[in-house]
């Protein structure tokens, strides 16, 4: 695997070694003792998600408080999106700045978040199928999140605004400035 480290501290993009020939290909997404001594980081995950969405889907930014913040290993099975982690860690030097990254079924990347990252993904295919592992449960009472759109983030989610589809929950969240961060 090829390690890519961002702007972000703790923030990496993941490029696994594929395999292929004339029946397909064949890559692991994920090993423990492989990503430790690759990335340094030693992550036990507990918890695997999946999603599949449509063209213009925008899910986030999410993230849970603590003390069950997650580090978060994501990745897409099928379509493309554009994945966004926003620093919100308090007294980083990074503090309040995102980092995106196209992923696809296609290029195979992943994008490693560590605990203090607010979450979102646009969804740019006819349709994606989006995995990602946590290493917390989930814990509806320790969702956070900020709104996707705001000016002061100036995230550019490739998306025409009238195209963005959100749920009833992610059109409410606080922006930038009037969120206090739990990290």
């Amino acid at each position: 695997m090829n390690v890519v480290d961002t702007e972000i501290e703790g923030v990496k993009i993941i490029e696994p070694r594929l395999f292929g020939d004339a029946r397909g290909y064949f890559f692991e997404s994920f090993n423990a003792k492989d990503f430790a001594e690759q990335t340094g980081i030693n992550v036990t995950f507990v918890q695997d998600n999946e999603s599949k969405s449509h063209y213009g889907v925008l899910r986030g930014l999410h993230f849970q408080k603590p003390p069950f913040a997650q580090a978060k290993l994501v990745r897409v099975v099928q379509g493309t999106v554009l994945d966004v982690a926003v620093d919100i860690r308090r007294g980083s030097p990074t503090y309040g700045r995102h980092v995106s990254v196209e992923l696809s079924g296609e290029n195979h990347r992943q994008l490693f978040l560590p605990k203090g990252m607010a979450h979102g993904f646009s969804v740019l295919s006819d349709e994606v199928v989006f995995q990602y592992k946590c290493d917390e449960y989930y814990h509806p009472e320790a969702e956070g999140a900020i709104a996707w759109d705001d000016p002061t983030l100036a995230i550019n989610w490739r998306l025409p605004s009238d195209k963005v589809l959100l749920s009833e929950k992610d059109s409410h969240h606080p922006k930038f400035d009037e969120f206090t961060s739990p990290f």
